[in-house]
């Protein structure tokens, strides 16, 4: 699957966090949403990026990776994270199908952001190979002009 883009509706889901409460994008309505897709806990990259997490006020922030949320859970009670980590191990890396972020060839999620408005809608996105971090400065731009 694509990408969504910019104007498109963004795709619903459901999936279950680290403490095993689901979450449905849908049931944010009326909130800023910034969902960022990661290949996997406790990698170096990654742990990076999620420390920047921390902070966004004006939005909900959703991590997801394929990980299970008992990892997902070690690794936020490890780091003393509050930002809401999502899992989709099963059906593995079905959302991020969905929004057009997952390697098939890796088996994980690749490093995709969506900023979604209280409408649902996407209003902006950027994809980073695996490797690469993602500017946290943008998304606090981008969030500040909705």
């Amino acid at each position: 699957m694509d990408m969504p883009t910019a104007g498109s509706v963004a795709p619903d889901f459901e999936l279950t966090d680290q403490h095993g409460t689901p979450v449905r994008l849908s049931g944010l309505r009326g909130r800023k949403v910034l969902l960022v897709f990661f290949p996997f806990a406790f990698t170096g990259v990654c742990q990076g990026e999620l420390h920047d997490l921390h902070g966004f006020d004006d939005a909900a922030v959703l991590a997801v990776s394929v990980d299970s949320m008992f990892a997902q859970r070690a690794w936020a009670d490890r780091e003393g994270w509050d930002v809401t980590l999502l899992s989709d191990f099963w059906p593995h890396g079905q959302v991020a199908r969905l929004y057009g972020v997952f390697d098939e060839v890796k088996g994980v999620a690749s490093r995709g952001t969506f900023i979604i408005d209280g409408e649902g809608v996407v209003r902006w996105t950027v994809a980073t190979a695996i490797g690469q971090a993602r500017d946290v400065a943008d998304y606090r731009k981008v969030l500040s002009e909705l």
